[in-house]
Formats: structure tokens, sequence, C-alpha cells
């Protein structure tokens, strides 16, 4: 009865950190043109599910939560054009960006204080799905001629576009275009768990 007990209570507490995941990737802070955007620490209750119940119940939390990110994010598809390229967005960019952020309990392991496990975690949390987002960013939306125009836009990056070829330039303009909103809401992120986790310490707890 106890063990059943425990499985209810961690699959209504996953209900209720998805449901909030979904409510906060709703308000949004800053907008790029071609997706993505710094949000209201929309993954912070994802990864507080991670660190609360393992890697497992977090993967599974997080998986859910992606495939909610997919749906509501499907119109992004209808940019991709091959199927080829519809299957990388689906994984690269939703799929494993948003389960990665289930593991931030195991990511945090190598680390002996409790403020160390709690902010490394969530930085490594995050940066698992920045490097699926970069990855996307030049399997996926490869576009030396927009990678090109949009880079010239920034005066600091007239160098890239002057002296990189082709695949480095596109490799550069993912990196930067995924650390424009990514790099912001990782700090975000990790500042806010950071400062959840001195207030209130106990709601880290790992729970059995």
């Amino acid at each position: 009865m106890k063990t059943r007990y425990s499985k209810t209570r961690v699959l209504v507490e996953g209900a209720l950190m998805i449901a909030l995941s979904t409510i906060l990737s709703n308000i949004s802070l800053f907008n790029l043109p071609h997706g993505g955007s710094i949000t209201l620490v929309s993954m912070f209750p994802i990864i507080l599910m991670s660190f609360r119940n393992g890697p497992r119940w977090g993967l599974l939390a997080a998986f859910v939560h992606s495939l909610l990110q997919l749906m509501t994010g499907l119109d992004n598809l209808a940019y991709c054009q091959t199927l080829t390229a519809q299957i990388g967005c689906v994984l690269f960019d939703y799929i494993l960006a948003f389960t990665a952020l289930g593991l931030a309990s195991t990511l945090a392991r190598p680390f002996k204080s409790s403020i160390a496990k709690i902010g490394m975690g969530t930085l490594g949390a995050c940066l698992l799905r920045f490097l699926c987002s970069f990855i996307s960013g030049y399997v996926v939306w490869k576009d030396y001629d927009y990678a090109f125009s949009w880079l010239n836009n920034f005066s600091w990056a007239a160098w890239a576009t002057q002296n990189l070829g082709e695949n480095a330039l596109c490799w550069f303009y993912s990196l930067v275009y995924n650390a424009s909103y990514m790099l912001p809401e990782a700090i975000i992120t990790v500042v806010a768990a950071l400062l959840m986790y001195r207030a209130v310490p106990q709601l880290f707890n790992t729970e059995k």
C-alpha cells in the first residue's frame, strides 16, 4: 500500500510540474524570429522533478513535457523542407532537448555540497538542451544565405561572415542564435534554483 501511494504521489507531482512548466513556457520575455524564446523559468519545474524523484521520474516527466512542447510548436515543422528535416526537428528541437532536463539529478551526482549539486545539475541540464538546439541549428536548419544575412546585422560578427567557410559559418550561426536565448534562460534558471534552495531547501529533498 505504501509503494502504491508513493507512486500515486509522484505521478500527481509530475503532472503538476509538467502543467506548471507548460504554463511558464507560454510566458515569453523575449522571442526570436525563427523559434526560441526566453521564458519565465519554464525549465525549472521539470528540473525540480528530477532532483526530488530521481532521473527515472525526471526523464518521464521531461519526456511528456517534450511532447506537449512539440504539440504547441507543430507550426515550426512547416519550415522544414524535407521529411528528414522534420524528423530532425522533432528529435533535436523537442524530444531530446526537453527530455534532457530530466537528467539534472544525474548530472549533480559528482558534486559534494548541496548548493553545488543544485547549481551544476541545473546548469548541466540547461546545457544539454542547448547542445540539442545547437546541433539542430546546423543539421536541420542549415541555411548559409540566412546565416550570412542574420550575422551581418551585428558589427561584432563581421569577421565571421568574411573569414569563415559555409559549414563553419552555419555552425557559428547556430551557436550564436541558440546561445542568444538559451544562455540568458540558463542563467535565470540557475539563479532561480539557487534562490529557491536558499529559501526552501527541503523542496529539493529526495522523495522516497
